[in-house]
């Protein structure tokens, strides 16, 4: 079969990785791509992944049998709808449904609709008001603009000085649209993992669970980031979480859903904050998570477009995993993530150890040089037998990639 995945970063060829490996999958074409999945199939470059129709066309002309679609702006622009109507099997949720992340206040609403634990939040559509309300509350402050903002329009910070300037920051159009709306939440304390899993309609089985570094600094520190690093298996979680999480957090919210006429087909990330007095949603991601699916897909043993072709039938089945362990460390460039310098040669590639996988986050061909392109420029992926075994084998490889002022965190997955 011949497969069209949407979506150009680290994610999008670790899933490409995994799709290319299937014995049904005769051709991966990728749109827009990258320099690694340039090496798994042909890339379609011109088309904005966020045109739907073109993208629709596209997927027609090519006789494509599957669309599957990476990142969420084109699901929140309705890509798998367009894609729909033209009769071409694709995963992923509706437009309508794609909100749960596009609009964190749309969010907020199903979770109390639906009963979902979940921290208080306040929606303000000007600064005003939003000022007010911050003036009544002690820190540490959640402010967060509403739309998509590239995993950049959230701030969690102590300070009442910063938490306003982010106010006027997402109504001033730091985010675009996306800080029209103001959502400040109540902060939940605790250890963050991420809980996915495959869905359709009520029904949904897990996936393994990750857990990723949001700052960009050792011990936590430094600005929030679309993630640095991430490993999986996650051994310190509570007796029976990813049942509870299935059961009062992922099929209440697809029974609401589909009860509001907004049925949810595709991955379902939730990003669980395990409060003293129980898991919380911090989030809801309408796409499997950047970096997590990096260490997911060299787990996960199971046919990809088997477990894909399952949800689309109405009945998905449990996904088979490996008993080993995934470390994955994000190369980010330098000034990631406020203004990541682009065009930096990256050295030493061909060095890396075969075992040690390499995905594309944020590069692009000059000639015969590879250059950085993107805040997130590469994942390396380390497989182990431990946590410990796979973190070393990757930190080992990240020492013999190199660029003018690259960075990555040195504590991922170190306990």
């Amino acid at each position: 079969m011949r497969v069209l995945l949407v979506g150009s970063g680290g994610r999008e060829h670790a899933l490409g990785w995994k799709l290319a490996r299937s014995d049904r999958v005769s051709e991966l074409m990728s749109l827009p791509g990258n320099p690694g999945l340039a090496d798994l199939g042909p890339i379609v470059e011109g088309v904005d992944p966020n045109d739907v129709g073109a993208v629709a066309a596209l997927a027609r002309v090519h006789a494509v049998d599957l669309v599957v679609i990476g990142p969420e702006a084109p699901l929140a622009a309705g890509l798998a709808d367009a894609v729909a109507r033209l009769g071409i099997p694709v995963f992923g949720p509706s437009r309508a449904a794609a909100r749960l992340e596009a609009s964190k206040a749309f969010a907020k609403d199903v979770m109390e609709r639906a009963g979902v634990p979940t921290g208080r939040a306040w929606v303000f559509d000007e600064p005003a008001a939003a000022h007010a309300h911050l003036d009544q509350e002690a820190g540490p402050y959640v402010v967060k603009a509403d739309g998509l903002a590239a995993g950049k329009g959230v701030l969690v910070t102590e300070s009442a000085d910063a938490a306003h300037a982010w106010v006027d920051r997402c109504f001033g159009g730091d985010f675009g649209a996306s800080g029209s709306r103001v959502v400040v939440e109540e902060f939940l304390s605790g250890p963050e993992v991420s809980i996915f899993a495959l869905c359709t309609g009520t029904e949904a089985v897990p996936l393994a669970p990750a857990r990723d570094y949001k700052r960009l600094r050792d011990g936590d520190t430094g600005p929030n980031t679309g993630g640095m690093g991430s490993y999986s298996p996650v051994e310190d979680l509570p007796d029976g979480l990813i049942d509870t999480a299935l059961e009062q957090i992922i099929r209440p919210t697809l029974r609401q859903m589909a009860e509001d006429g907004n049925p949810y087909t595709g991955f379902l990330y939730a990003g669980l904050v395990l409060t003293d007095s129980g898991p919380k949603v911090l989030e809801f991601n309408v796409r499997l998570g950047d970096p997590e699916t990096q260490v997911l897909m060299p787990r996960l043993d199971s046919d990809l477009v088997d477990l894909i072709e399952s949800a689309l039938a109405g009945a998905p089945e449990p996904p088979r995993w490996s008993d080993r362990a995934a470390v994955e460390v994000v190369l980010a460039a330098e000034g990631y993530p406020e203004a990541p310098v682009k065009g930096a040669v990256i050295t030493g590639l061909e060095t890396v150890p075969d075992d040690v996988l390499v995905f594309h986050a944020g590069t692009r061909r000059d000639g015969n040089r590879l250059v950085t392109a993107g805040g997130r420029v590469l994942d390396l992926v380390a497989v182990g037998d431990t946590i410990a075994a796979a973190r070393e084998r990757v930190y080992e490889a990240a020492e013999r990639v190199h660029w003018r002022g690259m960075q990555y965190r040195k504590d991922i997955a170190a306990g």
